[in-house]
């Protein structure tokens, strides 16, 4: 293939690597600080994911020292995929059980392990901005890469949850850890 070929081949493609992040961004403003970024991924993710059974609610848990409620405050009450959204804080075992994503802050990488015990085999899609994150048990690790805020998704981890990830959305991550994809 000449250079030019793969230059065009390069300009059409990009418009189309950018429909995740496009997707992301709120319809009543625009996105201008990364907080705001991870808020718009946090309650993407919601519509790429299935989760097992039936609800009328999705409940967005925040875990620990929250940066994110503000910006995720906006959020509250719309319809993801029919269903009302919710954002809480959590700070225990025993709250997550009604929570279907599950944003645990780099800030909180100490206790990593503990919190991935407390959520164990529940269907409940972990999500940090520690860029370790999946490749210690977590589901989707948001990594700042080449001046932009990209995801890693943990393919196992996901399947290990019951949780199914759409092919549009794994196509998508910068990278993808495991085999079950």
């Amino acid at each position: 293939m000449s250079h030019g070929i793969i230059d065009r081949f390069a300009r059409l493609l990009a418009p189309l690597a950018a429909t995740f992040v496009l997707a992301v961004i709120p319809a009543f403003g625009e996105v201008t600080t990364e907080a705001q970024l991870k808020a718009a991924f946090l309650v993407n993710f919601l519509k790429y994911v299935e989760w097992p059974g039936t609800r009328t609610t999705i409940n967005l848990c925040l875990f620990g020292r929250d940066s994110l409620g503000p910006y995720l405050a906006a959020y509250e009450g719309r319809l993801i995929g029919g269903r009302e959204l919710h954002i809480r804080k959590v700070s225990s075992p025993e709250q997550l059980a009604d929570c279907q994503e599950l944003f645990i802050p780099d800030t909180e990488e100490a206790r990593f392990a503990a919190i991935m015990r407390w959520v164990g085999k529940q269907p409940i899609l972990t999500v940090s901005d520690a860029e370790n994150f999946t490749r210690d048990g977590g589901e989707i690790a948001l990594v700042g890469s080449e001046g932009r805020l990209q995801f890693d998704v943990n393919a196992d981890a996901l399947s290990h949850a019951g949780l199914r990830a759409s092919p549009q959305m794994l196509r998508l991550a910068r990278q993808i850890i495991g085999a079950s994809h």
